[in-house]
């Protein structure tokens, strides 16, 4: 079974992608390509590829992975009707329940509250006095 996949190449901290053919039980950087296809350069955006064959490949059935599927459809290329898109992953937060958002607001505690409502009785009783 063939794979279109993307194939790191360029220097360090610089990345740059080719997008490959080769057999799926293969490791992208073994060196088996079967057709080379396309560019990719993420830092720039900076796409190039042959539609015509990568349509042949996928209505031959190749099956491309997540990411370029992705960059596919973007781009135009409609997917096989069998190609199933892998579900998008949520990060779930361990121990959510000690998150502070998720902690019931804390109301003034009594004791202060009252000392709040006497100090301000306190003020208005001294307001009426000096009038």
């Amino acid at each position: 079974m063939l794979a279109i996949r993307m194939q790191r190449n360029g220097r360090s901290h610089y990345p740059t992608y080719r997008i490959i053919v080769q057999e799926s039980q293969r490791h992208p950087l073994s060196g088996r390509v079967v057709a080379l296809v396309g560019n990719y350069n993420p830092t720039t955006k900076a796409l190039t590829m042959d539609k015509a064959l990568i349509e042949k490949f996928l209505s031959n059935g190749a099956q491309p992975s997540s990411r370029v599927a992705l960059i596919l459809k973007k781009n135009g290329i409609k997917l096989p009707k069998w190609y199933k898109e892998s579900p998008v992953k949520k990060n779930a937060a361990k121990h959510a329940d000690k998150l502070r958002k998720n902690q019931p607001k804390e109301e003034a505690p009594a004791e202060v509250a009252e000392a709040d409502v006497a100090n301000e009785a306190a003020a208005e009783t001294a307001a009426e006095t000096t009038e």
